[in-house]
């Protein structure tokens, strides 16, 4: 009796510890993890863009002279197709954006001939002048609702134009005056965009140009030698569509 009890421990104590052995080499239980699920960053503003835009445009100009009493109002008031670029860049911190931009816009002058007429004693008198180009830089300033941005602004503008012509049709005689074809003054604007894409995007806009008066005097030699013309509430308005390419991995964005 003894040798089987003492048989029976011995393979007990066997099984024992050939059972931990094994549990030994089982691993753990691992609960299954899911996979973590991407979310992309938040859309940002932030960055460089550049673009093109195309458009209408439309000026005016009210010219007087102190000689014959001449008084011509929108002298250049029919409109014309334009077509540019733009680059600037944008900073946004929190549903607000700033920014800066620069636009040039060439003209198609021939769907814009300003010409006005007036029937003095001696004649008809007509004047000519065509906008060639304009250019812009303007500060921006908005407010975006993710995608959306709804944005304001101002800065300065120019624009480059033909001399301005005056001419005698009954005779053909003709003078031309302001040498210096360039005009300046201030842009207000303001415009909608929306990004379609991570990096592009699409806008419409408005823009308001004052330009600055200009006075000319004829010279000796011409039929109205000594005479002084002004040209004064000179503006261009725009309204233009266009797009852009947002570069905004180089400010940190995706």
């Amino acid at each position: 009796m003894r040798q089987l009890f003492y048989t029976t421990a011995a393979v007990s104590v066997l099984l024992a510890m050939s059972m931990a052995a094994n549990a030994a080499e089982v691993p753990p239980y691992v609960r299954p993890v899911a996979p973590p699920v991407y979310v992309p960053p938040p859309f940002t503003w932030t960055g460089f863009y550049l673009g093109a835009n195309l458009g209408g445009a439309w000026s005016q100009r009210n010219l007087t002279d102190t000689l014959l009493g001449l008084s011509l109002s929108n002298v250049n008031d029919k409109g014309a197709f334009i077509a540019g670029g733009q680059l600037g860049f944008n900073y946004q911190f929190g549903n607000f954006v700033l920014g800066i931009e620069a636009d040039f816009d060439g003209v198609a002058t021939t769907n814009s001939p300003g010409t006005g007429v007036v029937g003095p004693a001696f004649g008809t008198i007509q004047v000519t002048s065509n906008n060639r180009w304009i250019a812009t830089v303007a500060g921006r300033f908005g407010v975006t609702n993710d995608s959306w941005l709804f944005y304001g602004k101002a800065g300065g503008g120019w624009v480059g134009y033909d001399n301005l012509t005056i001419t005698n049709t009954v005779t053909g005689a003709s003078i031309a005056g302001f040498g210096n074809n360039t005009n300046s003054g201030w842009l207000a604007g303001a415009g909608i965009e929306w990004a379609l894409a991570p990096n592009w995007s699409v806008k419409i806009e408005y823009d308001y140009i004052g330009l600055n008066s200009q006075t000319f005097t004829a010279p000796a030699g011409t039929f109205l030698a000594g005479d002084t013309f002004t040209t004064s509430k000179p503006n261009v308005q725009m309204v233009k569509v266009g797009a852009n390419y947002l570069f905004k991995y180089w400010a940190g964005g995706y």
